[in-house]
């Protein structure tokens, strides 16, 4: 019997018209891109349907338009394709993590948008635009990155490998001049690629820690509530349950790496043999690839696709 579990991209997945052809077709995504448009005060969705790039890119924009497309889909394809999950877990990468939640019910969509518009705020304010960078390296494994990294922290500067993407995927971020000459001797050391993100500020890097604070007074007076399945946090790679731990794991996720190559042996350990990832890109589709070969992956991100899952969802029972 097929064992699944729902996984929802982070930062970098973002795309101008995502989900105006899910908005167009279906009342629900319709009504959660206007209960998200409601709970900001502004309208998202035009945002994320319309554009102008250059705003969609903006942290404190991406997060809630990134997260409301996922919600999006979930919606539709469990109450307009009338799908009854029973994943063994749930999962996201970054802000994924949030996402996770409102599916799983431990968080409402009007909360999340505003906590997660917040958090992008708050990230940008705490490090000012230009001082902190962030780069992937692709071909060394991550024992060989964090020695690099440690080779420019022995000269006094912020870099740290943050995401754990996959074997031979990790992300730094810190200092942008630190980071940028790591992403030089990356590629000096035998990677294949070293590339520096379009982000906006070093995400999940001790740089982010002062605004620990200015957002757990968000996370406080926000309901939680106990999910209908596991999530697997990012800062720890293990399932979480319990509303406190669910704060906390997010509040520590702003400044401490995400475990993501753990997460999917966790999924793995769990029984799940596939992946179905919510949202635009392919992106965590592809890194489950690189994690286990042994893993099914779908992507959902539009009618066609949710059509085609609800079967395929059908025949593994």
């Amino acid at each position: 019997m097929m064992r699944y579990a729902f996984v929802f991209p982070g930062q970098g997945a973002q795309e101008v018209g995502m989900g105006r052809e899910l908005a167009g077709s279906f009342t629900v995504a319709r009504e959660t891109f206007r209960a998200a448009d409601d709970a900001l005060g502004f309208a998202l969705s035009t945002l994320a349907f319309e554009g102008p790039e250059e705003e969609l890119q903006k942290t404190e924009f991406t997060q809630p338009a990134i997260l409301t497309h996922g919600v999006a889909l979930y919606r539709v394809l469990t109450e307009e394709f009338g799908l009854q999950p029973s994943p063994a877990c749930l999962a996201g990468h970054s802000l994924g993590e949030y996402t996770a939640h409102v599916a799983a019910g431990a968080l409402s969509l009007e909360d999340a948008v505003r906590l997660v518009n917040r958090r992008g705020r708050l990230m940008q304010e705490t490090v000012p635009l230009g001082q902190g960078a962030m780069a992937a390296v692709i071909g060394l494994d991550a024992a060989a990155v964090r020695k690099l990294c440690e080779a420019e922290q022995a000269g006094g500067a912020v870099c740290e490998a943050v995401n754990y993407n996959a074997p031979t995927q990790t992300v730094v971020s810190g200092e942008a001049e630190a980071v940028g000459r790591l992403a030089t001797a990356a590629k000096e050391k035998g990677a294949k690629r070293a590339v520096m993100l379009k982000v906006s500020a070093p995400f999940h890097s001790s740089m982010m820690r002062p605004m620990r604070e200015h957002f757990r007074p968000y996370l406080e007076e926000v309901p939680f509530h106990t999910p209908r399945w596991p999530i697997v946090a990012n800062v720890s790679a293990r399932p979480v349950c319990e509303p406190g731990e669910i704060r906390k794991a997010l509040l520590e996720q702003n400044d401490n790496p995400v475990l993501w190559t753990d997460s999917v042996a966790t999924m793995r350990e769990m029984g799940v043999d596939t992946i179905v990832e919510f949202g635009p890109g392919r992106i965590l589709s592809g890194l489950a690839k690189k994690i286990s070969r042994e893993l099914t992956t779908k992507s959902l991100r539009s009618e066609k696709e949710c059509a085609q899952l609800l079967d395929f969802l059908g025949r593994g029972q």
